[in-house]
């Protein structure tokens, strides 16, 4: 067993610099602990970005993916298999859609939602061909692919990788006259938005935001188009974080933990006026809808009911947020979020700060990350109790008299 500075140098050696990890090696995880190679404990409050909602390495995930792996793995979109349907039944069935497109990734779950939306607005609403728009919101974080980062307005994510695909119409996030003045727009066949942004250092729109975009989306005939890949799956209390505001999207992005953190799983539901617009060769996978991430994925998405996970988002955010409230540091400015996707604004005109407090996290025991400089992102496993919730409240605590920055 070698050490941790070992591993680092060996990524740094031969891996693209395209990541600035925490400077922790991990090497086992269970339910909301993780260990490093040293045999170090730490409280995980990043849970993969959520993709691990369901704990790491959760049983019944983990039988399901080794029984399944033992049988079939793959067989591509060129033949059926005996578990993609029964997949897409229990998917649909449980968030009420009519079809599932699965896919792997969240960006390629964004990719199909975009597709989808350009095809039906050319095939059912009418528009000119190559002339459809989708609007997106300021300070997105959708993935980083070609297409997606042509409306970023990130220059990390979009600096230098030009030229960029056209087609998409920026406005302010949690801006309804800016979305109703842009939905004057004909050619408009849909809007992209994140529930909360989670990159962005999870920003909260007003009470009644996606209920009321929702419905000027309906007035102007545009597809509402709900990326859920970091909010959903209980992450905020609900299946859905749109269920909050009674908000059905017409396009559902899907993603992260919907294979419990093992590998990449991603969805794309829809009702059949939109789903059924492409047709076979026009739309793929090799990956999608293997037999694999079919199990999987059915699994987790039960684990996550059979368990309450979502009530337990509830109770135990509250938990956390009151917690945090209660500390007294001038380091903290906002304490924000909703169910277990929260976030701390940090107070200090040192750029780094929130970086080296996170480093202070991790020596005490407790791993989180930044995102945009100034904000902390603490969203643990949906699994977590009070006793560990109370635990990471006193790391952080700890951690913030300590920090020297």
């Amino acid at each position: 067993m070698h050490n941790s500075q070992y591993y680092i140098d060996l990524e740094s050696a031969y891996g693209a610099h395209n990541y600035h990890p925490i400077p922790v090696v991990i090497s086992r995880a269970s339910g909301v602990e993780m260990w490093d190679v040293e045999g170090k404990r730490y409280v995980d409050f990043l849970s993969g970005y959520s993709a691990v909602n369901q704990g790491h390495c959760h049983p019944r995930i983990i039988k399901a993916l080794t029984d399944q792996a033992a049988a079939l793995t793959l067989t591509s979109r060129a033949f059926y298999n005996d578990r993609l349907g029964e997949y897409e039944r229990f998917i649909t069935q449980l968030l009420g859609y009519d079809k599932l497109l699965p896919m792997n990734t969240g960006a390629e779950a964004v990719e199909t939602g975009i597709k989808l939306a350009r095809r039906w607005a050319y095939d059912v609403k009418g528009i000119e061909e190559n002339k459809a728009r989708i609007i997106v919101c300021s300070e997105n974080f959708h993935g980083r692919t070609s297409t997606i980062i042509s409306f970023s307005t990130d220059p990390s994510s979009h600096k230098r990788f030009g030229p960029f695909m056209p087609g998409f119409d920026v406005i302010p996030y949690n801006n309804l006259e800016a979305l109703r003045l842009a939905l004057e727009n004909k050619d408009v066949a849909g809007f992209l938005v994140e529930p909360i942004q989670g990159e962005a250092g999870i920003v909260m729109p007003d009470k009644g935001y996606l209920f009321q975009a929702k419905a000027m989306c309906e007035a102007a005939n545009v597809l509402f188009i709900a990326d859920e890949i970091q909010t959903g799956l209980c992450r905020t209390g609900k299946m859905l974080c749109c269920d909050h505001e009674n908000v059905k999207p017409d396009i559902l992005l899907l993603g992260k933990a919907l294979s419990g953190g093992t590998f990449p799983v991603s969805a794309v539901l829809s009702r059949d006026e939109v789903m059924l617009t492409i047709k076979p060769g026009e739309h793929g996978s090799t990956f999608g809808g293997s037999p694999l991430a079919s199990i999987v994925a059915t699994e987790s998405l039960k684990v996550l009911v059979d368990e309450n996970m979502a009530e337990n988002a509830i109770h135990m955010g509250e938990l956390l947020r009151d917690g945090l409230a209660a500390i007294q540091s001038p380091l903290i400015s906002e304490i924000r979020g909703m169910g277990l996707m929260n976030a701390i604004v940090i107070n200090h005109q040192n750029h780094d700060a929130a970086w080296l407090i996170c480093e202070t996290f991790m020596k005490n025991g407790l791993l989180a990350k930044p995102t945009h400089g100034d904000k902390i992102r603490l969203a643990p496993p949906l699994v977590i109790n009070a006793a560990q919730v109370e635990e990471a409240i006193a790391i952080i605590d700890k951690s913030l008299k300590e920090c020297i920055v």
